[in-house]
């Protein structure tokens, strides 16, 4: 099944799920609940394919796609915000319904979006064989995304595919659903073995280069999209021992900037002090010596007035 199939077929699920909803009674409150965790989970996985795999693929490879991409990420953690108060929201409060309604609008609208203006660009772009490799990739995805919403975390790679990796498991696990393991971390790595063992794109009956050199650069575009997972783990450490090492050094030299500005204040008291000390030696003779003239004015006045 090739790439856009697959999330036409995700579309149409949700689809489904949706209308479910809308025909469920109003205080059908276990139904509802129900229908809107599954809604949760299809979803929460669907926006996961598509940000570690597909928008990355597509922004790399299909002129035109950047500013799709971002806006339907923007789209996503909309979503995903609604997504995850839904996760703790009771179905008889007041409110569940109103933010169903509020997310079916908007999930609609991004369908809409993709399945007109996005998807044919890729489509006409990639051709048959390298939406194939891509939808191949997407699939495995699903086996270890995240069945929850994680607003809070990253949406591009490479910090999507690690925190994307981690969360998958918390997740499963949470849910209780067995064989966790088998789908492999995330579809990133998957597709990234795949090229370390030497396998080929498999090409049209044509054979023509063209075919050929979008297939690879599918599989390059996937591959630089996620390859920074061991990468940030290094950044981490790094960043952890440069972050150590800038306090130590922070931390003398605010010691050695006190210790100098300890001396600087000490001299300047000196200082200030032997110029006060001088200045009033000094207005003390200057004292002393107008009231000795102001004395000897006055006896004169004295003598004079006899």
């Amino acid at each position: 099944m090739d790439a856009i199939t697959l999330l036409r077929n995700d579309h149409k699920t949700v689809e489904q799920l949706f209308k479910r909803f809308e025909k469920a009674g109003d205080r059908a409150y276990a139904e509802k609940r129900q229908i809107v965790d599954r809604i949760i989970e299809e979803l929460s996985i669907h926006a996961v394919i598509e940000e570690q795999v597909f928008y990355p693929v597509a922004r790399a490879t299909v002129p035109g796609t950047e500013d799709i991409a971002l806006e339907s990420l923007e789209e996503h953690h909309i979503v995903k915000w609604l997504l995850s108060e839904l996760d703790e929201l009771e179905p008889t409060h007041e409110r569940f319904d109103a933010k169903v309604t509020v997310l079916m609008e908007n999930v609609r609208h991004h369908v809409e979006e993709e399945e007109t203006e996005f998807f044919p660009k890729v489509r006409n772009e990639l051709g048959r064989s390298a939406l194939a490799e891509l939808g191949e990739a997407m699939a495995d995805a699903k086996k270890s995304a995240p069945t929850h919403p994680h607003p809070r975390s990253p949406d591009t790679p490479p910090g999507n595919a690690l925190i994307g990796a981690v969360a998958g498991v918390v997740d499963r696990v949470g849910d209780n659903i067995s064989g966790i393991a088998q789908g492999g971390v995330s579809a990133a790595q998957d597709l990234i073995a795949r090229i370390l063992h030497n396998d080929k794109p498999k090409v049209s009956p044509t054979g023509s280069s063209i075919t050929r050199n979008k297939a690879k650069n599918v599989r390059r575009a996937a591959s630089d999209a996620t390859d920074g997972v061991q990468e940030t783990a290094r950044s981490v450490k790094t960043g952890i021992s440069t972050t150590a090492k800038a306090a130590s050094a922070g931390a003398k030299g605010t010691v050695t900037s006190a210790k100098k500005s300890v001396r600087a204040t000490s001299t300047t008291a000196k200082r200030a002090t032997t110029t006060t000390g001088r200045t009033a030696k000094t207005a003390s003779k200057r004292t002393a010596a107008t009231a000795k003239r102001s004395a000897s004015k006055t006896a004169a006045s004295a003598r004079g007035a006899r």
